[in-house]
């Protein structure tokens, strides 16, 4: 599954776009982060930084991507995007709905300068639907989807929100996995290019809960609790909130390398809960070598692993329009036009 040879035009800023064109460039691809000339991705200096100044949710989804800086705003800023777009087989945009219509980069005007374009939209609620424009984060998303209401210990009791963005990181992947898809469509002959709508919201109403009945009974059985099988299916709030101080006190009686003991000869679904730097060390995690260490801090690469496992994507994050020349000159524009163009404050 390598996408060496396939060229993004990526759009995207903050989380969930970014995260979906760093799965890309994991794999292969040739990623392109395409900037206005202010200051460009607002994530780039967002904290908590790293030790070199770079936000660190930035630094962790556009490692190996090159920054191109251009003004789409302006006629001739355009024009200069329309050249990269000849080249490349997939734009991913994240605006809200109508914005790429404004801004001349919507799918109908890309495809006249590549039929076989691949072009993702990824948004909070789609395209289409009564929520399309309305503003949104990750919270808004899985409140909607259903999720948060999930997060409770009982009916009366507030939803706990998650600690990390479910629908930004569920999203971008489906987003990745959408262009994937459609990237293997086209190489087959089944379609030319395609259009894919992704939502946030979608990717986590996609989401259900799987129940494992005999996982369950084995573990009462470990310890010796038969008396509880059976006893987390009901939905009175009472039942569910003494089982759980029960099972609270349970696992107050021993420790986490005790439970873990456990589990170890059980064939139930218990496992202990570590905070991240715990889990980047974790045997089990560094058995499937997707976590680069180098000299920082670890990053996590492409989760993937297969008798054609890509490399991942070489170095860190861009610096802002650090590619610009090397990008437009290789599209065909001279080096004489791409300083003009800069002069003039449409790239930077």
């Amino acid at each position: 599954m390598r996408l060496d040879g396939v060229r993004v035009l990526d759009l995207t800023r903050l989380l969930p776009g970014p995260y979906a064109t760093q799965l890309l460039a994991d794999a292969g691809a040739d990623v392109v982060k395409i900037e206005d000339t202010d200051a460009g991705d607002y994530a780039r200096h967002m904290p908590p930084t790293t030790d070199d100044g770079v936000g660190a949710v930035f630094d962790a989804v556009n490692r190996g991507k090159r920054s191109v800086a251009v003004d789409l705003k302006h006629e001739e800023g355009r024009a200069a995007f329309y050249e990269l777009v000849a080249g490349a087989d997939v734009v991913v945009e994240s605006f809200r709905p109508g914005v790429t219509d404004r801004l001349g980069v919507d799918h109908e005007t890309l495809t006249d300068h590549r039929e076989d374009l691949i072009y993702c939209s990824l948004t909070g609620y789609g395209q289409s639907g009564p929520y399309a424009d309305r503003a949104g984060h990750d919270l808004n998303y899985v409140g909607l989807a259903g999720l948060l209401d999930m997060a409770r210990e009982s009916v009366e009791e507030a939803p706990r929100p998650p600690g990390y963005q479910v629908a930004d990181m569920a999203g971008g992947l489906l987003a990745a996995f959408s262009v994937c898809s459609a990237l293997l469509s086209r190489e087959l002959g089944n379609t030319g290019g395609e259009y894919l709508d992704v939502a946030l919201t979608d990717a986590v109403v996609s989401f259900s809960q799987a129940v494992a009945p005999r996982f369950w009974t084995a573990f009462c059985e470990a310890v010796d609790r038969p008396d509880l099988v059976g006893a987390h299916m009901t939905d009175d709030s009472a039942e569910l909130a003494a089982l759980r101080a029960e099972l609270t006190e349970l696992f107050r009686s021993r420790t986490r390398e005790e439970w873990a003991e456990l589990a170890a000869d059980v064939d139930a679904a218990v496992g202990a809960v570590y905070t991240p730097t715990e889990a980047l060390e974790h045997p089990q995690i560094r058995a499937r070598g997707y976590v680069e260490r180098g000299g920082g801090a670890p990053r996590v690469g492409l989760p993937l692993c297969g008798s054609d496992r890509p490399a991942g994507a070489d170095g860190g994050p861009p610096g802002h329009g650090e590619h610009t020349d090397e990008v437009l000159t290789a599209a065909g524009l001279s080096a004489t036009e791409v300083e003009r163009l800069r002069e003039a404050g449409v790239v930077n």
